[in-house]
């Protein structure tokens, strides 16, 4: 199983693999290039990046609901009622932690409860307190072998000039008036989010759209071409440098460890250009799990105080865990093969790991034949009982904290029509952030993962809302 064909929605149009409105004046979930009186792109509303794959093999697995706590393959389990409500422990699994694992990360972010946060615009950003604030980071890279000095002049992304008197490039460096020097649409993101009292985080999604390559296999086969790396690592390390000494939020590739995993279980038997592609790769080899380590230890060297996650999508092991309905089926053993792929990549040298639990809502998905539904009472799978559990034993197991990201924004209230689509997770989570808590969850971000479903600015101010009751009773506690 693996993600679906990625498109772009920019200003009603769908397009393949273009920029798109977003960042500090742009609509909910921009994805790229900025709108507003001085963008120099094209203005637009997609969201963009889709994660979460197809569906599981009919009969191919899960818990019953609540789950269990029990570890399975060597020591990933959970402590007893971790990730479930009443009725869900299990045995605890050889070697695995059963501490608090979101509690030092929020205290070194100067935070005591789960943070919420959001791919929205300003308005909403002003309109509640949220905690953090996401934006993609995704559409192609600059075409010379470094960054451009100039936005203005002799700066192309994909052949297109990036001069706000041209149609705007892909390259986010210059998804700003031209005249501001390359690398200003971030810095204004993370000084944005931070005037309204919240962290910025951004989703770094750019192999796909710099490879032009198709999704799946042959975007990691093209991790393999020096060329092309260089500059994808040259451009890594240009946004940590516009990040400096910023605390912010870094999350890498969405979908991509996903569809490595899915190309060979052993990332370090995956060839990418890695030290032969940058120079401050030097010391990793060059192989997929080279390319994790040392994205993440470029981090280090070059944004000290940002944290950093890849990304574990719920089908990597080429069984959607997150949607399957086999009660026998063992969800932490599933995790744990994750999990192991993943630190392979270099995980665990990490501060968090990101999970998704859909990439559109539930609504839209059943328009389209496909039933995508987590059971809110936990009485039939797939559920949340099920969700929660896989989540806490993939956190145990790489000993590190879960930020649910791009969690779809629907709610029941809406008329399912375009960006206003009914989903069950806004009002989930909201009413059991316990259960997210016990399942070592620190944060929770919403956003649209496509153009056409609903945002924080479509939902009828359901998120909004939850956010505001969420603050005024004090958050939850990262260690109930």
């Amino acid at each position: 199983m693996t993600g679906r064909a990625f498109t772009k929605v920019c200003s009603g149009l769908t397009l393949l693999v273009a920029a798109c409105g977003g960042g500090n004046s742009g609509v909910d979930g921009g994805a790229g290039a900025a709108s507003g009186s001085s963008a120099g792109g094209v203005a637009g509303s997609g969201a963009g990046a889709p994660s979460g794959g197809a569906g599981g093999a009919s009969g191919a697995g899960a818990v019953s609901s609540g789950g269990t706590g029990a570890s399975a393959g060597g020591g990933a389990g959970g402590t007893s009622g971790s990730g479930g409500t009443s009725g869900s422990g299990g045995t605890a699994g050889g070697g695995a932690t059963s501490s608090c694992l979101a509690g030092s990360l929020l205290a070194d972010l100067g935070e005591d409860h789960v943070l919420i946060g959001a791919s929205m615009n300003d308005t909403v950003a002003a309109s509640a307190p949220f905690d953090l604030r996401y934006q993609y980071l995704a559409g192609g890279i600059f075409d010379g072998a470094a960054p451009c000095a100039d936005c203005s002049s002799g700066c192309q992304a994909g052949g297109t000039s990036c001069a706000n008197a041209g149609p705007g490039c892909s390259w986010w460096g210059c998804w700003q008036f031209d005249q501001d020097p390359p690398g200003a649409f971030a810095r204004q993101f993370f000084d944005g989010a931070a005037s309204n009292g919240q962290i910025p985080m951004l989703t770094y999604y750019q192999i796909l759209q710099a490879s032009g390559a198709g999704e799946g296999a042959a975007e990691v086969g093209a991790a393999a071409d020096a060329a092309l790396m260089g500059r994808y690592l040259a451009d890594w390390k240009f946004l940590l440098e516009q990040v400096g000494t910023r605390s912010v939020l870094l999350h890498i590739e969405p979908d991509f460890w996903g569809f490595a995993q899915q190309v060979g279980a052993d990332p370090h038997q995956i060839p990418a250009a890695v030290a032969s592609a940058h120079p401050d790769c030097s010391g990793h080899e060059n192989s997929i799990a080279g390319l994790g380590t040392c994205m993440i230890a470029m981090v280090r060297a070059n944004a000290p105080n940002a944290k950093v996650g890849l990304h574990a999508s719920g089908w990597g092991t080429s069984m959607d865990v997150l949607l399957n309905s086999n009660a026998s089926f063992d969800v932490p053993a599933e995790a744990v093969k994750l999990a192991d792929f993943l630190a392979a990549c270099g995980a665990s040298d990490g501060d968090f790991i990101v999970v998704d639990p859909s990439d559109r809502d539930a609504a839209w998905y059943e328009s389209q034949g496909q039933d995508r539904w987590w059971d809110e009472t936990n009485a039939s799978l797939p559920n949340f009982d099920q969700a929660f559990v896989w989540a806490s034993a993939l956190a145990e197991r790489l000993n590190l904290p879960v930020l649910w990201w791009q969690v779809p924004v629907g709610n029941m209230s809406l008329s399912n029509q375009s960006q206003a689509w009914r989903d069950n997770r806004v009002d989930y989570f909201f009413g059991n952030m316990d259960q997210l808590a016990a399942s070592h969850g620190f944060a929770v971000a919403f956003g649209a993962g496509d153009g056409n479903q609903t945002t924080p600015s479509t939902d009828g101010g359901n998120l909004v809302q939850k956010v505001q009751t969420y603050s005024s009773a004090g958050g939850q506690s990262p260690c109930p």
